[in-house]
């Protein structure tokens, strides 16, 4: 391991961030050290330890910020030694149960959250930090981690939640309707960087054994102590400054959830989105390379550690990136759109598209296949988001080829002028299945003049325990985005049954019917920026 740590300080040194050449070396400003930490109950954890030098002899604020899912305590070394230089004792540590931590893996379990308050108290005795400033900083697992920690230890005065998730359920299993590429992915990963721990070891036995119902009940009893959602009081009561990062495509933790959480948050808090997938837009600056998110987050642990006069407190606490590149901040989330509804009306003519209208059309009914797959899909998990958010390459689709057979489609006006759909989209329906299980997956497309679509947003639905033939209305909202929709294009809502991201519950020869009863109608709503 040691090996390892030392290639990889040549490696941050040759992107600019000078580290020292051994583990006692003073230079740039920081001292750097392997430690093995104990743990919740004594397990080891390896830890790096970056100390500040030429700043006097602290006590300095201290920064804990536990790995990401399968990626080792190096993950942070790079900002961890912008830190330093900045005045923050850092510890970056490999959680409990991958690489060279001991333990097992147990999803965020107690034990891994009580691991964070075990390194503040080894900090406290073992280096100059000042553990009455503490921040918890973490990617993806190590963000669900650190917002965790905020709920149950009170020395953590801010964190730092990036590509995380708040409701463990929502992110995985949204709308009932489980993300099989993600959850595939996430097992994999454990197996290969870990050794899963009793709680994993049940739930990727059921997976992979098809006893998938069982391990989303297992999964279900499982989540609540293991999302934030749940202890929000907790975290509000004890006060520490919360900043939320995510990406708008992001494929296993989604932002949805995250703005739920944030609404009900009363501490100082921030939410910072960008277009991207999992990890993508703050991932190079965990590095040390220049990164927005990273930039932003430093000015927020200075001000709410060191009181630093920056104005970080002073800026919109909502700030959103549109696909184009701007920025735009607003004073809460209920500002970042005005909501726009259009109702569905019936799919007709050869094009088989229905429209999206200003006022209800009447009583209508279009049946459509239920369990065939068409061209309109979310991509592909890590790899669609990320040719979002670093390409500009959207997830597309030629409209005109979504077979009306096994879709419906709706088609609003051409806009006038450019329009930002900012916030969450939502659908109401009324669907009569044919089957007690479907799945139903919606779709958002910016539609050109020539039919292409671009992916603004999405998600997916499925109905349990219906009766078949019976009606039955679905309110659902798809994710949040910030996209700007060029003069001249046009929304586009498709609806089909099948998504190969999803374990689809929709079986081949059933069929589906969408309908707008006059007394409750069928409808779309779009948030709009002013």
């Amino acid at each position: 391991m040691r090996r390892v740590f030392v290639a990889f300080l040549l490696v941050l040194a040759s992107i600019g961030v000078a580290p020292p050449a051994t583990a006692q070396t003073e230079a740039a400003g920081f001292a750097i050290e392997y430690e093995r930490i104990p743990g919740w109950g004594g397990t080891g954890i390896g830890a790096a330890v970056l100390t500040p030098t030429g700043q006097g002899t602290g006590p300095f604020p201290l920064v804990v910020m536990p790995s990401s899912w399968g990626v080792p305590n190096l993950e942070y070394v790079g900002q961890g030694a912008k830190l330093a230089k900045a005045g923050f004792q850092v510890i970056s540590y490999s959680s409990r149960g991958f690489w060279d931590s001991e333990g097992g893996i147990d999803i965020a379990g107690p034990p891994t959250i009580a691991d964070v308050s075990a390194v503040i108290d080894w900090a406290d005795t073992h280096t100059p930090a000042d553990t009455t400033r503490v921040a918890a900083v973490g990617i993806s697992y190590g963000a669900g981690a650190s917002l965790l920690a905020a709920a149950r230890e009170p020395r953590i005065k801010a964190v730092g939640a990036l590509s995380g998730w708040a409701d463990l359920i929502a992110s995985l299993d949204p709308n009932d309707t489980v993300n099989f590429q993600a959850v595939a992915a996430l097992l994999a990963l454990g197996n290969i960087t870990g050794r899963p721990g009793p709680e994993m070891a049940s739930l990727q036995t059921k997976f992979i054994t098809g006893e998938i119902d069982s391990a989303i009940t297992e999964a279900k009893a499982l989540a609540p102590v293991r999302s934030a959602s749940t202890v929000v009081d907790r975290i509000n009561a004890n006060g520490a400054a919360v900043f939320l990062a995510n990406a708008f495509e992001d494929s296993i933790f989604p932002p949805t959830q995250y703005t739920d959480f944030f609404t009900r948050l009363t501490v100082p808090k921030r939410l910072h989105f960008a277009h991207g997938d999992h990890a993508t837009p703050e991932g190079t600056g965990a590095v040390g390379l220049p990164n927005e998110t990273w930039d932003e987050l430093a000015g927020w642990l200075r001000h709410y550690l060191t009181s630093a006069a920056n104005g970080a407190d002073a800026e919109p606490p909502v700030q959103l990136k549109s696909q184009r590149g701007t920025w735009r901040g607003y004073p809460d989330w209920a500002s970042v759109g005005t909501t726009r509804t259009s109702y569905l009306t019936k799919p007709a003519g050869l094009s088989r598209t229905g429209g999206l209208a200003g006022v209800p059309s009447g009583d209508w009914s279009s049946r459509i296949g239920a369990g065939v797959p068409t061209v309109a899909d979310s991509g592909i998990i890590l790899v669609s988001g990320a040719l979002q958010g670093l390409l500009s390459i959207p997830t597309g689709v030629a409209t005109g080829l979504v077979d009306r057979s096994f879709a419906g489609v709706w088609s609003g006006p051409a806009y006038s002028s450019k329009t930002i759909v900012n916030g969450s989209p939502r659908v109401h329906l009324t669907v009569t299945p044919s089957a007690a299980d479907t799945s139903l997956f919606a779709y958002l497309y910016d539609v050109d003049a020539f039919g292409f679509g671009s992916l603004v947003a999405h998600k997916p639905f499925s109905l349990l325990d219906a009766t078949p033939g019976l009606a039955k209305t679905v309110d659902f909202r798809l994710e949040s985005t910030s996209w700007e929709v060029p003069a001249g294009h046009r929304l586009v809502l498709v609806v089909d049954t099948v998504d190969p991201r999803y374990r689809g519950l929709s079986k081949l020869g059933g069929s589906v019917s969408f309908s707008s009863p006059a007394g409750d109608p069928s409808w779309l709503s779009v948030p709009i920026a002013a």
